[in-house]
C-alpha cells in the first residue's frame, strides 16, 4: 500500500481582508517653486554683478594715476648696478604698483648668484623698495674651473672676465665631492675657513703668505707659501696650537725657504721641517 502523505496546504489569505486606503498626494505648489527659483536667480545674478563691479573698481585703482609707480629704491650694492637690479626685476617707472607681482620678482632677481638676501615692499603711493645683500667672496675653489667661495662655505659663482683673483685659492674639492658627500664636503670648506680666519689675524705668519689651501679627508689641511711653494701640514685638528708654534720659528725659516721640501706642523709638541736631499 502506498503511503499517503499529507501535503501541508498554505494558509489562504484572507481575500476578504479590507485594502489598505491611500492617503491623497499633496499638489505641487508650483508658485513656491517659482519662489524659490527666482530667489535663487536673483542671488545669483547679485554674486556676478558685484563680482564685476569689484574686478571694474580693482582694475581702476590698480590702474590709477596716484598708484603708478614712480620712484625704484634700491639699497647700495657693491657689485650689481642699479641697472642689473631693475633689469632683473623686470620692473619700470609707470607700470601700475598696485599689480606688481613681487613674488615673480623676486624669484627672477634670486636667480643672480650674487644675491644673498632680498626683499621687496610697495611703498604707497608711487614707490618699490628693493633691498638686497650681496655674497662676499672669500677665497676662490678649483675645482677644473674657478668658483667663488662665500663665508658660510658656499660656492656660488664661476668666475667670469673681469672678476677679482686676489683671493686665496682651495683646492682640493671636486664637482663629484660636492654631490656625493655635500656635508662632508662642506665641513671640510669650513675648516679652510677656519684656518684663514687664523691666518687673517696672525700677526708673523699671514694669510698673505700663503698661496694655496689643499683639502684632503685623510691628511688634512695643507697649507703652501706664497715664496717658494713650501707644503706647511696642519692636518684636522688644533689649528690654533699648530700655528701659533710655527709663528715663533716662521722667520727663521724664511731665510730657508729654498732649500726645504716641506714643513710637518701634525704634531702636538714639534715641527717637523724636511729639506731637500
Amino acid at each position: 500500500m502506498r503511503d499517503l502523505h499529507h501535503k501541508k496546504m498554505p494558509p489562504q489569505r484572507n481575500r476578504n481582508r479590507q485594502k489598505r486606503e491611500r492617503k491623497p498626494r499633496k499638489p505641487i505648489q508650483f508658485r513656491r517653486f517659482l519662489r524659490k527659483g527666482a530667489r535663487v536667480c536673483v542671488g545669483f545674478f547679485l554674486v556676478s554683478a558685484l563680482w564685476v563691479v569689484g574686478v571694474e573698481v580693482y582694475e581702476l585703482i590698480t590702474t590709477a594715476t596716484p598708484f603708478r609707480l614712480e620712484r625704484i629704491e634700491i639699497s647700495r650694492t657693491k657689485r650689481l648696478s642699479r641697472d642689473e637690479v631693475i633689469a632683473l626685476a623686470g620692473v619700470k617707472v609707470g607700470d601700475p604698483l598696485l599689480r606688481l607681482d613681487l613674488r615673480h620678482m623676486a624669484e627672477h632677481l634670486e636667480k643672480n648668484p650674487w644675491i644673498e638676501t632680498l626683499k621687496i615692499r610697495r611703498r604707497l603711493p608711487a614707490a618699490l623698495s628693493i633691498e638686497i645683500t650681496e655674497r662676499e667672496p672669500v677665497a676662490v675653489v678649483n675645482m677644473g674651473y674657478l668658483y667663488y667661495l662665500a663665508a658660510k662655505a658656499e660656492i656660488f659663482k664661476p668666475l667670469t672676465d673681469g672678476d677679482r683673483l686676489d683671493y686665496p685659492v682651495v683646492t682640493g674639492i671636486a664637482a663629484e665631492d660636492l654631490t656625493r658627500d655635500p656635508a662632508g664636503s662642506k665641513e671640510m670648506l669650513q675648516s679652510a675657513l677656519g684656518v684663514m680666519e687664523l691666518l687673517r689675524k696672525g700677526t708673523v705668519f699671514r694669510l698673505d703668505d700663503i698661496s694655496e689651501i689643499h683639502l684632503d679627508k685623510g691628511y688634512g689641511i695643507t697649507l703652501f707659501t706664497a715664496r717658494g711653494g713650501i707644503p706647511v701640514k696642519l692636518g684636522n685638528d688644533d689649528f690654533v696650537g699648530k700655528l701659533d708654534r710655527f709663528s715663533k720659528v716662521y722667520r727663521e725659516l724664511t731665510s730657508q725657504i729654498a732649500s726645504l721640501e716641506y714643513i710637518d706642523l701634525n704634531y702636538s709638541d714639534k715641527i717637523v721641517v724636511k729639506k731637500v736631499g
